[in-house]
């Protein structure tokens, strides 16, 4: 096979596109994925945060802190697609939503390539355990395919529905055991074991028999059907221990073969239910308390990794999927002078970076140098072409069209003042496009594309709109970091440009990314101090 330069920041590297590099010499890849974790929610990113998260602030210092990174939707299911496929949702020509009850089908449709086939493709075993969210089929006992609603749960035919055709199993995961939805929020409530339910839901859950922490943190737990005994305030620690048995017993099976696994994790995502053992443990109230809990389950796993012998060679990502719930973010501000959503403008499900600028955690201790902060602009979908970089995987181009390769950022080669991307997508909501271009953004909608600021609990954060005429919103985020002057008109010609641009990226089989992405390569990455 023939072989390619690489000329990186002064350095000129040789690329050897042998096919894939054996197995064990490739790194274990965990992915530790938050739900509701805004900017401002870990003390490496918020001076001012009202609690501590030391284990994350550790991870920050010993690999890599993106200060620019996004997720590619204000709310939970289009971001975990994104995530996946390396896409935007609005590739599947569907809207953008949150599944409940039985909904879906699946996002990720049948042969599209996801990162967990990708990954095994490159002789990885691959687990997922947590939250899954991205839809599945559920039928009845006709047959017929369920739609969302808590009331469908109790028509569903599990022997017809099992193993599912669209659960993390037929979409390149080795082993799992997920809910199909947000694990204390949204029915149905039931554990998926490798595509088949051990206890379906057949009892309606009564949120009474719930902790409700500061009498107000119980807030959206909702009272669908449930598997008997399933269990809302330890779902976290029972996600974390599976992740764990998947690590440890792979490692003693099978140690050469490498591994790829996600904590989807339920934390921050209401309802605030911390496991009793994190209860008061700090100053910052039951979301304090349960944001720790979230610290010390990556400290867990780190743990894990160093008494297992194998933190050089582990890639561990921490990430999260949209910014900080509204009542959240309101209440932390008035109780504890806690911003979850670090000075940003805006919250989930809103199209203002508060929506969707999230933390990004990079640690890989052979690989990656330490204590390194960039102001890059990346999104969640780029964790797939990066992986692919790593292992060696060849992208074609109509595979996870919007993932840049940041590789290069990872491994401090990649200049501040040259970006990997020279734009990127987002969509709140309602489904509708932010674009960002250097330091400037677009958003092709009116408001925030999310919430109701005339609603009385967030009324208090409107802020008056300078160009109440536009159809659309332009900001300078250079000049005006908190999204306060809308430049639509002032900056007629540059918006106009953004608007065509946007046209041209979202249109029917369109993309963000570059065609020709050429992986790096695990064999070109040089090790730490050799």
């Amino acid at each position: 096979m023939p072989t390619r330069a690489f000329l990186l920041a002064g350095l000129t590297w040789t690329l050897v596109s042998a096919g894939r590099a054996p197995a064990q010499t490739l790194p274990n890849v965990i992915l530790i994925y938050a739900d509701d974790l805004g900017y401002g929610d870990l003390s490496c990113y918020n001076p001012d945060a009202a609690y501590e998260s030391p284990v994350l602030v550790r991870m920050a210092a010993e690999g890599i802190r993106f200060t620019d990174a996004h997720s590619p939707s204000t709310v939970c299911s289009p971001s975990r697609y994104g995530l996946f496929s390396g896409q935007q949702v609005h590739r599947t020509g569907r809207g953008s939503r949150a599944f409940e009850g039985p909904g879906g089908p699946s996002y990720l449709a049948p042969g599209e390539l996801t990162l967990a086939q990708m990954l095994r493709s490159q002789g990885y075993h691959t687990g997922i355990f947590g939250k899954w969210h991205v839809g599945l089929t559920w039928l009845d006992k006709d047959g017929q395919r369920l739609g969302g609603g808590f009331d469908n749960s109790l028509l569903i035919d599990y022997e017809a529905s099992t193993p599912l055709v669209d659960g993390p199993n037929a979409r390149g995961f080795d082993e799992s055991c997920v809910t199909p939805n947000c694990p204390t929020t949204d029915p149905l409530y039931v554990y998926i074991e490798n595509g088949m339910v051990p206890v379906p839901a057949s009892v309606r859950h009564d949120r009474s028999s719930l902790p409700n922490p500061g009498g107000k943190w119980r807030w959206d737990n909702d009272e669908g059907w449930m598997s008997p005994g399933y269990d809302f305030v330890g779902a976290d620690l029972l996600f974390l221990e599976r992740t764990l048995a998947f690590i440890r017993e792979h490692r003693a099976q099978t140690p050469k073969v490498p591994f790829f696994v996600v904590l989807s994790t339920q934390i921050a995502h209401a309802p605030v239910l911390p496991a009793p053992e994190f209860r008061g443990k700090t100053e910052a109230g039951p979301r304090g308390d349960f944001v720790r809990q979230l610290d010390s389950i990556a400290g867990r796993v780190l743990a894990a990794v160093e008494e297992l012998g194998i933190d050089e060679d582990t890639l561990i990502l921490f990430n999260a999927d949209n910014g900080p719930e509204t009542v959240h973010t309101v209440w932390m501000r008035a109780d504890h002078e806690h911003d979850a959503a670090g000075g940003l403008r805006g919250m989930k499900r809103d199209g203002w970076e508060g929506g969707h600028r999230v933390p990004f955690l990079v640690r890989w201790p052979g690989r990656i140098p330490p204590g390194q902060v960039t102001a890059q602009l990346t999104s969640t979908t780029d964790i797939f072409a990066t992986l692919a970089s790593v292992v060696g995987y060849g992208l074609a181009d109509e595979d996870a069209v919007d993932s840049f390769d940041m590789l290069p950022v990872l491994l401090g080669m990649q200049p501040e003042a040259e970006p990997v991307r020279p734009h990127l997508l987002t969509q709140s909501f309602r489904g509708e496009f932010q674009l960002r271009q250097g330091r400037w953004k677009y958003l092709d909608h009116v408001g925030s594309g999310g919430n109701n600021y005339g609603n009385a609990d967030l009324a208090p954060y409107a802020l008056p709109e300078l160009a109440p005429e536009a159809k659309g919103q332009l900001y300078d985020l250079e000049q005006d970091p908190g999204e306060t002057k809308n430049l639509y008109f002032e900056e007629a010609d540059r918006r106009k440009q953004m608007q065509a641009h946007l046209a041209e990226l979202c249109a029917a089989g369109g993309r963000s990314a570059p065609r020709g992405r050429k992986p790096i390569g695990i064999e070109n990455i040089p090790r730490l101090g050799k």
